[in-house]
């Protein structure tokens, strides 16, 4: 029973992802140029701020969680 308690919280944390991470995932969905990588700490979250270069010209700025479950 406190093995599968254990499994079972596990499971419930959150896995923190790199900034690396966090930059291939928008480079992936996006393909677009990355202008810029910032980490912002609000509060108890990290969040990664992306600046890109769309294929198209556009700048835009992306936020990820860098908690992911």
């Amino acid at each position: 029973m406190a093995m599968a308690m254990m499994v079972a919280a596990s499971q419930a944390w959150a896995r923190e992802i790199s900034v690396q991470e966090a930059v291939d995932r928008v480079q992936q969905d996006t393909h677009a140029k990355v202008l810029n990588v910032r980490t912002l700490q609000i509060g108890k979250r990290k969040i990664y701020r992306i600046k890109i270069l769309t294929p198209g010209g556009q700048v835009r700025v992306i936020e990820i969680k860098a908690d992911q479950k």
